[in-house]
């Protein structure tokens, strides 16, 4: 913790104080409680609404698993979104989601099969993994299979199914609201938000990653 702390102190200088102030507001807004895992997606459109919706609801980080596809947002749909997201990007292999399971994550698949519940009647209680599938095919079965539960959002038209990116947003927004609402402790530890700050920092400062380095650096040559 004191290492974080300095090197935050360090970085802390390179800052306007306006700056400043908005890291230090939305790091403690931010939670890990909900974890978007995203398979295979190949719209960059997608890819950049999915990074803004996370970004928008607080929860700051995606895993992509990449197969065919690599998870590429579209810089002008983010509108800056993806300076505060962190996108961990994986293989799409099950051992990949059983990693997800073993950081502490219930993995909940967001697809109509397998009695699926509705998201109105999904009660969060743990922390959860939100996986969505790849545009046109969904979700794998291999990955369903895995996932302890289903998760499915309503719909009252002809269309039987939502954009990839439009069903993350529903499911991010909803979820958050019902944490909110429910007065769980969400927020990061203090170990955890100081390592998104100093990331967000990087993120934002001129040349921030060499800045950091030389910092890393010089405190290892003391």
């Amino acid at each position: 913790m004191e290492k974080l702390q300095n090197t935050f102190d360090y970085l802390k200088g390179f800052l306007t104080p306006q700056r400043l102030e908005k890291i230090e507001h939305y790091a403690k807004e931010s939670s890990d409680f909900i974890l978007p895992v995203m398979q295979d997606v190949y719209q960059f459109r997608n890819a950049a609404a999915i990074v803004r919706s996370v970004e928008a609801c607080g929860f700051h980080k995606i895993i992509a698993l990449e197969q065919r596809n690599e998870f590429n947002p579209n810089l002008t749909v983010t509108k800056g979104a993806e300076t505060w997201v962190e996108v961990e990007k994986m293989k799409a292999e099950l051992s990949t989601l059983e990693t997800i399971k073993e950081r502490g994550y219930e993995l909940i698949a967001v697809s109509a099969e397998k009695d699926a519940i509705l998201l109105p009647d999904f009660e969060i209680t743990a922390p959860v993994a939100l996986l969505f599938g790849t545009e046109f095919k969904g979700i794998s079965k291999e990955a369903l299979d895995l996932s302890s539960r289903t998760l499915s959002i309503p719909m009252y038209g002809f269309t039987k199914s939502y954009n990839v990116s439009v069903a993350a947003g529903i499911c991010l927004y909803d979820l958050k609201q019902k944490l909110l609402n429910s007065g769980r402790p969400i927020s990061l530890s203090a170990e955890k938000q100081l390592e998104l700050k100093i990331r967000w920092a990087i993120n934002t400062i001129p040349s921030g990653e060499q800045i950091y380095q030389q910092y890393l650096q010089n405190t290892r040559a003391q």
